[in-house]
């Protein structure tokens, strides 16, 4: 089954906000307190915010079809955008999720591979991003494909603060 991958652009506001939030509800809503994570909700995924973020040059989406089925998205962050600054050069995968009727049928591994190949194209040092401590399957997704712990952050659900782990993939 081939998969195809579009930049998104202001125009997909409503399918954006609409695939994010149902991926990261089912997610991970079943591991938050309700109170702090419609918190979250309410501000992360709000039109405001994904305005601000579709209209930011640092920013890029990329929403993922088979068979014309929308599959999942990606998000990459660059520069200012990224949510640590790092010494060298970076780019950030804040965001990589496929909707639960697509989950364990292998598009994760085709949705980060796009996005470590759009990295190359950048010249950057390496691809990194945060994943939750507790997401023990995500790490070792991750892992998997060449990622390594290097740093941990604090990620606030609300007012639960969580720790991500930091993964890179270095590029060169």
């Amino acid at each position: 089954m081939a998969i195809n991958f579009r930049k998104c652009e202001f125009s997909d506001l409503a399918l954006l906000l609409k695939i994010a939030k149902k991926t990261f509800v089912d997610a991970f809503e079943k591991d938050n307190n309700p109170d702090d994570f419609n918190t979250y909700i309410r501000s992360a995924f709000s039109e405001k915010q994904f305005k601000k973020e579709l209209t930011d040059v640092n920013s890029h989406f990329y929403v993922a079809y088979v068979e014309g089925a929308l599959v999942g998205y990606f998000k990459l962050n660059e520069h200012q955008a990224q949510n640590e600054q790092f010494e060298d050069s970076s780019i950030e995968l804040e965001r990589i999720y496929i909707l639960n009727t697509f989950q364990k049928q292998g598009f994760g591994r085709l949705l980060l591979f796009k996005a470590i190949e759009i990295a190359r194209t950048k010249k950057v040092s390496f691809l990194w991003l945060g994943v939750w401590e507790e997401n023990k399957a995500a790490i070792r997704f991750y892992e998997r494909y060449g990622f390594e712990r290097f740093d941990m952050h604090p990620y606030y659900i609300g007012r639960d603060k969580q720790l991500d782990w930091l993964l890179k993939f270095i590029l060169d």
